[in-house]
């Protein structure tokens, strides 16, 4: 890794309402990791959520596919731009930081505040090893990676945001209080499009690993499942585009059809992961489990394929597809108040979420008992087992125990970063949040 001492780094501190704390950044410049603590006690001591925004240099690598593209006349882009004028009036370290145009802009949102909006908005249901972010090296203009960056804070920052759009007008602090730009709509639209685009991942994911598993199972029923389940997808994309450009949504955009097909699939996997639950509670406990009685509940939970693990990759895409709708729907409520979008979005994200982190949580809970449990064979008059048993045994053993891998119960809150490619002309790519 190269080390880049003489790279300084813009950050604002966003805030979403009007609140005073105590002014603990100053204007000088800090390291990473004293970022993080203060953005940590702002968001213990400030009334309402807050958010940090970092400019970084835009690498030709990153991969764009990855994210949601938003032209330059879309709310998230507007305050993003009227945010970078203003302040580049007021600081020259700004001025210099955005003077291109074109900056990957990191929008980090405490742990606390990640809490209030749903455990789920970051956390993927992935094997160790299976890439779901898109987190990479933040490199100067010469292409180095970045190390030991200063960051500098903008004070006296102007409105970010303009009333309209998602509602609410944006301003400084008062004065005495540190340097918190107001910008609602801002950190509103970010965090919209970045659960969004993660939400979109996971289903592109899981998509993929349904339809290998199909090609070998050849299973009718279940690719009917899959199809209705990416047909909704569509309906979908087209609502999301509608209302990050303030627009309403209608009957005519077939979301209401796209919800009860999701609605449906949520219901089959509530309705598995009983029978999964009930399974596991009737083995005898503290005994070896033989392969066959265990695949009777859980078909092809020994090999790579089987209905078992197709069955977890469709809850895993209407989970996925779920969370995009209810983001949907907390966008359009927020919008609906224009005096307090966010606070509006934060508590309908996170009252339609918990279901869904229920059930996310159970079904890792299922894993995570098949992953414990001991395996032998299957009872047989022969005293020794055969060269055919002994490999079945291991294969399936080792499968068995991967299952655990990477899943996350009852995990804590981390602090969430969103991605914010801008190019020259304005428009922007949001990529999917992350742990930061």
């Amino acid at each position: 890794m190269t080390d880049d001492r003489e790279a300084i780094v813009p950050v604002w501190t966003l805030a979403t309402g009007d609140v005073r704390v105590p002014a603990l950044a100053g204007d000088r410049p800090m390291t990473a990791e004293r970022l993080t603590e203060l953005r940590g006690v702002l968001a213990a001591l400030a009334d309402e959520p807050i958010a940090t925004l970092e400019v970084h240099p835009l690498s030709d690598k990153l991969d764009r596919g990855r994210g949601i593209p938003l032209d330059a006349g879309s709310p998230l882009a507007q305050h993003l731009s009227q945010l970078i004028t203003q302040s580049a009036k007021s600081s020259s370290v700004a001025a210099k930081a955005t003077a291109t145009g074109e900056n990957l802009y990191r929008m980090v949102v405490p742990a606390k505040t990640a809490a209030q909006l749903g455990q789920g908005i970051v956390r993927p249901m992935a094997a160790k090893g299976v890439a779901n972010g898109i987190r990479g090296a933040f490199v100067n203009s010469k292409g180095t990676i970045v190390d030991a960056a200063s960051f500098v804070p903008v004070g006296k920052a102007a409105a970010a945001g303009a009333a309209g759009g998602a509602g609410a007008t944006a301003g400084v602090a008062v004065a005495g209080s540190a340097a918190l730009t107001v910008a609602a709509p801002l950190v509103l639209m970010a965090v919209a499009v970045g659960v969004s685009a993660h939400a979109d991942h996971q289903r592109q994911q899981a998509i993929t690993r349904i339809t290998e598993l199909l090609e070998q199972l050849h299973d009718q029923k279940l690719d009917d499942e899959r199809s209705e389940l990416d047909g909704c997808r569509d309906a979908i994309d087209k609502a999301t585009a509608i209302l990050l450009d303030q627009g309403k949504l209608g009957v005519s955009l077939g979301l209401d059809s796209a919800v009860h097909a999701i609605g449906k699939a949520l219901a089959a996997a509530d309705r598995r992961l009983t029978k999964w639950e009930n399974a596991l509670d009737e083995l005898p406990e503290g005994k070896a489990v033989e392969i066959d009685t265990l695949t009777k509940s859980f078909p092809g939970v020994d090999d790579d394929g089987g209905t078992f693990r197709t069955h977890l990759e469709l809850a895993g895409l209407a989970i996925a597809l779920k969370r995009r709708v209810i983001v949907l729907q907390a966008v359009d409520h927020a919008q609906s108040d224009p005096g307090n979008p966010f606070e509006n979005f934060a508590r309908a994200l996170k009252a339609d979420q918990q279901r869904l982190d229920e059930l996310e949580s159970s079904i890792a809970g299922v894993l995570e008992r098949l992953s414990a449990l001991e395996l032998t064979r299957t009872n047989s008059f022969r005293p020794v087992l055969t060269t055919g048993e002994v490999d079945r045994l291991m294969r399936a053993a080792s499968r068995i125990r991967k299952l655990g891998d990477g899943v996350m119960v009852n995990s804590r809150a981390t602090d969430v970063a969103i991605d914010i490619a801008r190019n020259k002309d304005g428009s922007v790519v949001v990529f999917p949040s992350q742990p930061a």
